[in-house]
């Protein structure tokens, strides 16, 4: 299968980046999208190569392109989210830091098709190497024109800021992430007004995750067409899942979307070490509903996972094997949702310690009936009622353990 993401990733040598990437055709679609092609015709090549961010949310890029407003006198700005704070993802690190001319070369044909000249690349702040990373190719790019004033002769100006997060989950959380940037506490926004009309410093605003900018490059290069039937229906092209947990080979493998679970964990992550049988999966980082066994042949692309009652999520795979305590997962993700909580919305501040309490004190032996019947009222009680959707994910997580292995938990009150 062709790579695209990975292309110059997991390679012996990727001190000389730059240097690989400008001998394999590196800035030669940032070239042809400014010198040949309109911005419309380039957010209309994204939406046809059926793109969809990769972040999590699964929404078409080009279409979220085309709602900048190009009637608007304001500055309009690109930010890219590299926050990547969902447990068990991690792919965006490796792009940042072994191809980050291909996330620049994805942000100069971003500007151009919106039409901005700022771009922010928000980074996890725990990601240092990352971080460097970033810097240096930004350094690197500056200083042979293709950022900066004038790139390539255009007579086109780009100018990227690499700014470091300061550790909050909440800041993923695309609103709450502009809120950091503008130097305030990561609150996520009521919307409307949407950030395409009124985002960063109250300006047109393009957010989009590391790995769906690195993709555009490509896309540009080698057509629509060619990137739409890499994929399954409505989700072209190929991407990056997280393979962690019970595993023989954990790691980020790079396949098309009409993949299926099964064959992602048996075929390429060499299933489960020790013989051990399969007891659970979370298809799309910690926020997604946890799966079966008997659903792990569903394809791994946002429609087909939503079907079934999950999300494709940020690509993060954690399987758990027969050994594993669900009851002690549930409050593992309660725990975490409790803490990364923001504190803004009641439901979700009041709401998820509640559920993070009741499900400790069901895991210690300290519960009692009347607990577990709880369980599902407040969990839905917090979905539905905030303002982003970290509430909807404390509901579809935690609840889907409840759900789905009630007898564990039921075990453990009994005992």
């Amino acid at each position: 299968m062709e790579k695209i993401v990975t292309r110059h990733m997991f390679q012996a040598n990727t001190q000389n980046n730059f240097i690989g990437y400008l001998k394999d055709n590196g800035y030669q679609a940032a070239r042809k999208a400014l010198t040949q092609m309109t911005p419309v015709g380039v957010i209309d090549e994204i939406k046809r190569s059926n793109l969809r961010g990769l972040g999590g949310a699964g929404f078409g890029a080009g279409m979220k392109w085309s709602f900048i407003p190009q009637n608007n006198l304001k500055p309009k700005y690109l930010v890219v989210n590299g926050d990547e704070g969902e447990p068990g993802t991690f792919k965006d690190k490796y792009i940042l830091e072994q191809d980050p001319h291909a996330v620049l070369e994805g942000i100069i044909i971003t500007c151009y098709a919106v039409g901005s000249h700022k771009a922010y690349i928000y980074i996890r702040g725990e990601y240092t190497k990352s971080l460097h990373s970033m810097q240096n190719a930004v350094a690197e790019a500056t200083k042979a024109g293709f950022l900066g004033h004038d790139i390539m002769g255009t007579g086109y100006d780009i100018d990227v800021v690499v700014h470091p997060g300061a550790g909050a989950y909440i800041c993923g959380e695309e609103t709450a992430l502009l809120e950091s940037l503008e130097g305030k506490k990561g609150f996520p926004r009521l919307k409307p007004p949407f950030p395409a009309v009124e985002g960063l410093f109250g300006c047109p605003t393009v957010i989009n995750n590391v790995e769906t900018i690195s993709c555009v490059p490509a896309i540009i290069n080698k057509g629509a067409e060619w990137y739409a039937k890499l994929g399954s229906e409505k989700n072209g092209g190929n991407r990056l899942f997280c393979v962690s947990g019970h595993v023989v080979n954990p790691g980020v493998y790079e396949l098309a979307h009409g993949v299926t679970l099964r064959e992602i964990i048996y075929d390429h992550a060499g299933g489960l070490p020790h013989g051990r049988k399969l007891k659970a999966v979370i298809p799309g980082g910690i926020s997604a509903p946890v799966l079966t066994p008997d659903q792990i042949d569903v394809k791994m692309d946002f429609d087909s996972l939503k079907a079934i009652g999950s999300m494709a999520g940020s690509g993060g795979i954690i399987v758990m094997d027969d050994t594993t305590d669900m009851v002690w997962a549930a409050m593992i993700a309660a725990r975490f949702f409790a803490h990364e909580s923001c504190g803004q919305c009641t439901p979700c501040r009041e709401g998820s310690g509640w559920v993070y309490r009741i499900i400790k004190r069901i895991y210690q032996g300290g519960a009692r009936e009347h607990d577990l019947l709880n369980l599902p009222g407040i969990v839905n009680n917090i979905g539905g009622n905030t303002i982003c959707a970290f509430g909807d994910a404390i509901s579809m997580s935690v609840g889907s353990y409840v759900t789905k292995f009630r007898s564990e938990f039921e075990a453990k009150i009994k005992r």
